[in-house]
């Protein structure tokens, strides 16, 4: 007989549980999206730290990790206090109310849980109890109260947030693997109170207070009544308060070739350049002329058609053409019925497309920096004012793990564009130095409660991007409209022009080289010849 490689895997257990979830009626869990997922393996790589809990396992993905058991004696005493307050029925009674609402919780997680029915109610009821008891400082601030915080637990909460443990434990709440369905929250309230209703009330305050906490954007304030029941779990209840819902799913697209990323950020590198709108202007005064167009065209372009053919002057070509004759390739591309419903298509943002300049970069060419208090939402470039806002985000311990579990949910759940993951990305282009971190902090738009700028610059230099590509068109156009102002500037102009035709360009400096020696050349042959000081009066020692 075979030795078993996994000894926990009970076959029987296996079979036991296929056969009953095959028995059972799908009317149930089917209306019960999937919701928890394990974070892809492409975030997962980058800070694993920022993804796996350190503190506490809620949920049955991380249950058996040894060092994390230290928080089931924790979790024992919430539950124990839960019992407590219920009075006359016995904690039992909460694990079989939850037993029935076994297939609902497995609907939600994405992973195949190898637990039997009553060991996954036992967890749920205990997790739940903890997290409760975590919960409700935020039900205090709000002005309800289900229990006192007991002592044992008191190192662990803090009423001000102050506490290392009370921030280490709120990470690892908002981790997309260790999250519990809200749905358990709600049983276990409603064991409670009297009613589902005031179980809601409890949770909604609980969950007010806890965005509040963690939301880094300034936009709780006028928010409308929080509907519990259409949350999953906290972290996709933090995410719809980031990123209300839509009625319309977007549609999600992924770049197939890279190659076309670079050709249209080379075409794009000409628009917008003075020299060429004075050319236009010079042309739309000779076309009225009554010589006619084309005869006109051909002796403006005959010139320059000879001399880029002369040898050492073809190298000019391209960088003379990329100044006076870009207008022209323009207006010869077809014009037929393909081309124009092809240009009318709206094509995902390429990866090129997303860079954009940085803080330092922009405010030099007269870009200005102004706070807004909404959120992702209220992100706008007033070309007129040439001004760029910027929602106005608050940065601390527990702001990254927030935000990259986020992105992980948002990569994980498909149902509409990752528009956190666009804005992380914004954030990372814009922000490079401590230096562009210190800028937007004096203008108000980041709240830093890091240590430092540098950390700032790390934190949002560090976030990775998502899986996939998507079009967020508020942001997509933002991004579009910021580089089209800063590419349109002169100077931008003049010194991607020098860098790009001349200092990047070796057969142009060996050809302005070549010059240099056939002048040299014949300034020595005429000063041989003839006598250099006496014409130019120098006089010779």
């Amino acid at each position: 007989m075979t030795s078993n490689s996994n000894s926990s895997f009970d076959e029987l257990e296996w079979v036991i549980q296929i056969r009953r979830t095959l028995d059972e009626e799908l009317e149930d869990n089917s209306e019960v999206p999937v919701c928890i997922f394990n974070v892809p393996k492409t975030l997962m790589a980058t800070k694993p730290d920022c993804y796996v809990p350190q503190e506490v396992a809620l949920g049955p993905y991380h249950r058996w990790r040894p060092e994390l058991y230290e928080m089931e004696r924790y979790k024992l005493a919430a539950a124990k206090r839960i019992q407590k307050h219920l009075q006359s029925l016995k904690f039992h009674s909460l694990v079989d109310q939850l037993t029935k609402h076994e297939p609902r919780i497995r609907a939600c997680y994405h992973k195949f849980l190898e637990f039997n029915g009553e060991t996954l109610a036992w967890m749920m009821a205990i997790d739940a109890s903890f997290l409760l008891e975590f919960l409700q400082v935020y039900a205090m601030k709000e002005g309800q109260m289900l229990t006192r915080v007991s002592s044992r637990m008191s190192h662990l909460v803090d009423y001000a947030g102050t506490k290392s443990a009370h921030n280490a434990i709120l990470r690892d709440m908002v981790m997309l693997e260790n999250q519990i369905p809200l749905l358990v929250l709600r049983q276990v309230l409603e064991f409670q109170f009297s009613s589902l209703d005031q179980a809601d009330d409890m949770l909604c305050s609980m969950l007010t207070g806890f965005g509040e906490d963690l939301c880094p954007f300034g936009m709780m304030k006028n928010l409308p009544k929080i509907q519990v029941e259409k949350s999953a779990h906290l972290l996709d209840f933090l995410y719809h308060l980031i990123v209300p819902r839509s009625k319309e799913p977007s549609e999600i697209i992924e770049v197939e070739n890279e190659n076309e990323s670079k050709e249209g950020k080379e075409e794009s590198f000409g628009d917008s350049s003075y020299v060429q709108q004075l050319f236009e202007e010079i042309w739309k005064l000779l076309s009225k002329l009554n010589c006619g167009r084309y005869p006109v065209k051909v002796i403006l372009k005959l010139p320059w058609t000879i001399v880029s053919n002369l040898p050492g002057f073809a190298i000019l070509k391209q960088p003379v053409e990329y100044f006076f004759f870009s207008q022209d390739k323009e207006e010869n591309k077809p014009e037929n019925g393909n081309s124009k419903s092809n240009s009318s298509i709206v094509k995902p943002p390429l990866i090129e497309e997303i860079t954009i300049p940085s803080v330092s970069e922009l405010s030099k060419s007269g870009v200005r920096f102004l706070p807004t208090n909404g959120g992702i939402s209220s992100i706008t470039f007033d070309a007129k004012m040439v001004t760029l806002y910027l929602p106005t985000v608050s940065l601390d311990v527990n702001t990254e793990v927030t935000l990259r579990n986020l992105v992980a949910y948002e990569s994980s759940n498909a149902s509409g564009p990752l528009v956190i993951t666009r804005y992380t990305e914004l954030m990372n282009g814009i922000i490079d130095t401590k230096e562009d971190a210190k800028f937007l902090r004096e203008r108000g738009i980041v709240l830093n409660r890091l240590k430092s700028d540098e950390e700032v610059a790390n934190l949002w230099n560090g976030m990775s991007r998502s899986i996939r590509l998507t079009k967020v068109p508020f942001l997509d156009k933002v991004i579009e409209d910021v580089n089209k102002y800063h590419s349109g500037r002169w100077k931008v102009k003049a010194g991607k022009f020098m860098k790009r035709y001349v200092f990047g360009s070796w057969q142009f400096l060996t050809f302005l080289a070549a010059i240099l020696i056939v002048l040299l050349m014949t300034l020595q042959a005429f000063c041989s010849v003839y006598s250099c000081p006496r014409i130019f009066n120098v006089a010779s020692d």
